[in-house]
């Protein structure tokens, strides 16, 4: 089962490893992580995508999280209202006889071109983990050179 956890850390040096050990430790898979900067200098967000076999489980990833010096706050945001986007860089094969097509194909996504080469284009893309996977396959038959996916990051709605 696919859950998104949250922290809040310290932004110190190995914070990150002893993170993830814990995840490691008890054998769940991360699917993917963002780490960055939040609104205070000394703090920073993780993002996490794991599958657990459980609730159980994931209350049990979320409580050894917290037990963390480093860590602020841990949660599991999965069943409550959020946000979460992932970012993704995708060079595609584009000679100008196909450029037309390609741009009305990219745009239901809200994708942008971000450079133009002789033979290739490259467009960023925003949006679910869905929604990009959607893109991938979309602009697959133009023939995908490079891609670069950010992993997930997001947190509650609301006033929290």
């Amino acid at each position: 089962m696919r859950r998104i956890i949250t922290a809040t850390v310290n932004n110190n040096s190995g914070v990150l490893n002893r993170f993830s050990g814990v995840l490691t430790r008890r054998q769940v898979n991360i699917d993917s992580i963002s780490v960055g900067p939040t609104e205070h200098e000394h703090v920073s967000r993780i993002t996490v995508i794991v599958q657990v076999a459980d609730l159980n489980e994931s209350e049990q990833v979320t409580k050894q999280l917290n037990k963390q010096i480093d860590v602020i706050k841990v949660s599991d945001i999965t069943d409550e209202p959020h946000l979460e986007r992932e970012l993704a860089l995708v060079k595609v094969n584009a000679p100008a006889a196909v450029r037309a097509e390609l741009f009305s194909v990219i745009d239901p996504f809200r994708a942008n071109v971000i450079d133009v080469g002789s033979k290739t284009v490259v467009i960023q893309v925003t949006g679910t983990s869905e929604k990009i996977s959607a893109f991938v396959d979309v602009v697959a038959p133009y023939g995908i050179k490079q891609l670069a996916r950010t992993g997930v990051t997001g947190f509650t709605r609301g006033n929290n």
